[in-house]
């Protein structure tokens, strides 16, 4: 796994990452039975992941897809004469 975010990149997604997690557990301390909330801890856990790795998968999955379509871009066209 090769870096593929930048430091203020992953120094934002460290931040947002904590600061949703200490709301979520906050909320999940008042209202156990809310699921949205274990939703939020856990979206708040993958971005503390990928701000400590610098490595997002989704972009990732962007830069391939991007790869993919520059290499059709490339092909010379075809003469149907």
């Amino acid at each position: 796994m090769r870096p593929n975010i930048g430091i203020i990149n992953a120094l934002i997604r460290l931040t947002v990452g904590f600061t949703l997690l200490s709301l979520a557990t906050s909320r999940l301390t008042r209202r156990p039975y809310r699921d949205s909330y274990l939703w939020l801890a856990f979206l708040a856990a993958m971005k503390i992941g990928e701000g400590i790795t610098r490595f997002c998968p989704l972009v990732f999955a962007y830069d391939k897809y991007q790869e993919d379509q520059h290499d059709y871009t490339e092909r010379p066209p075809i003469n149907p004469s």
